[in-house]
């Protein structure tokens, strides 16, 4: 491959906010682009419960810490000299009782965030001021359903010894069905806004969401024209310094046999020449015009344009296709431009002996996977890899480069379908 340093490059995708995880209800979570560990499945009823108890006494932890910090560090916050490290030691607990909070969401909600996000010192306190408020209210909520739970024992055993009437028992059925229904979408939208604000503290705000995605798209707009600019340019250069040197030494050729100077055997071994420089300049041709869009791909499909690039390499190349179904004409096209220049790349500037290529749609998703057991050492910022880097981007898809010195190298591309 192309560059001289080895190095791993890989665009994705930011996860979009308000997505929910696998487990995200009312009481789970929301997932997130970059997680730490893997998916983690939908959690059960009793394990969100679990989370939710957990929640209230966590909150009342936090609020007692909050009291006891407020009353022993109240007068050093306030005096300027020992403000820093008051504040620090604030902060300290503060950091504590957020990384406390954040393992109960992923353990009992199943909440994934990112691995390697920083939080400020202002959104940890905002986060556990409301956490703490909810918390607590949240904890008058379950207590009053586990008063209800238990006047509910008590109508029942009345209206099982008799001593109480089948219509005042109704009234209270009634209000007590009431209460419930309340009870109970309180707990609902405690535990939204739980993780609502769970998400915005330990993960990127919708803004900042937005502000990156609007980022990518202006980076991938600009790879893309530089990717067309160069691509041009290639091909200016290829006409020029290929074909066009080709077409001067034609018509030398025919020249000289017009002319007509010596015998006639060398007259015709001019002729000779000129048409097997003719043979090749339509053979380059080909070859150009391949480069700028294989016709292959509208008449035949992927898998026989890969073929193509397969019997134009000049070393083995070995593929694999397992497609199910049509793809969109852009994903065919980033797909074929993505494994003929991997190869291209291999068989001029690798030294490989062998190239393998893979490609293999699993649901909405097609990957490709190009390997060869070449020199390595591939730069992803090389003209023909950034161009790459551009084309899949523009997909929203993923490129990852492998090439360590010495190899081997392996290019894998993920190309959303939907």
């Amino acid at each position: 491959m192309q560059g001289d340093a080895a190095d791993t490059s890989r665009h994705h995708r930011p996860g979009l906010l308000g997505k929910d995880s696998p487990g995200g209800d009312a009481l789970g979570g929301f997932g997130f682009g970059e997680a730490e560990g893997p998916p983690v499945g939908p959690t059960s009823w009793p394990r969100r419960s679990t989370g939710v108890l957990l929640g209230c006494a966590t909150a009342l932890l936090g609020f007692l810490c909050f009291l006891a910090a407020g009353t022993a560090l109240g007068p050093f916050l306030l005096w300027p000299l020992t403000r820093a490290g008051a504040r620090d030691v604030l902060m300290a607990g503060a950091r504590r009782l957020a990384a406390l909070e954040r393992a109960r969401r992923s353990v009992f909600f199943g909440d994934r965030f990112p691995e390697r996000y920083e939080v400020s010192g202002r959104k940890i306190l905002r986060y556990l001021t409301l956490r703490v408020s909810t918390g607590l209210v949240c904890g008058v909520v379950v207590a009053l359903l586990a008063f209800g739970v238990v006047l509910a024992g008590v109508l029942l055993w009345g209206m099982l010894r008799g001593s109480l009437r089948w219509p005042e028992a109704l009234g209270q059925v009634v209000l007590g069905g009431a209460l419930l229904f309340l009870d109970l979408q309180g707990l609902h939208a405690l535990g939204a806004l739980d993780a609502r604000i769970a998400r915005e503290c330990f993960g990127p705000s919708e803004q900042e969401l937005l502000r990156r995605r609007v980022h990518e798209l202006a980076a991938s707009r600009a790879a893309v024209v530089r990717a067309v600019d160069a691509e041009r340019r290639r091909i200016e250069r290829d006409l020029h310094d290929g074909i066009q040197q080709r077409v001067v030494a034609l018509a030398m050729l025919l020249g000289r046999a017009r002319r007509g100077r010596g015998t006639p055997e060398h007259a015709e071994a001019l002729v000779r020449q000129a048409h097997q420089e003719s043979q090749d300049i339509l053979a380059e041709l080909r070859e150009v015009a391949w480069r700028v869009y294989p016709s292959a791909l509208d008449s035949l499909g992927l898998e026989e344009a890969l073929g193509g690039v397969s019997e134009r390499c000049g070393i083995p190349v070995r593929t694999e296709f397992d497609v199910d179904g049509e793809l969109p004409q852009p994903v065919e096209t980033a797909a074929y431009f993505v494994v003929s220049e991997s190869v291209n790349n291999a068989a001029k500037h690798s030294r490989a002996t062998a190239v393998s290529v893979r490609v293999v749609r699993r649901g909405s998703v097609l990957s490709l996977q190009v390997r060869d057991d070449g020199r390595g050492g591939a730069n992803p910022s090389g003209s023909g890899l950034s161009g790459l880097h551009g084309r899949v981007a523009a997909l929203d898809g993923i490129l990852r480069v492998d090439s360590p010195e010495g190899g081997p190298t392996t290019i894998t591309a993920e190309l959303p379908c939907a």
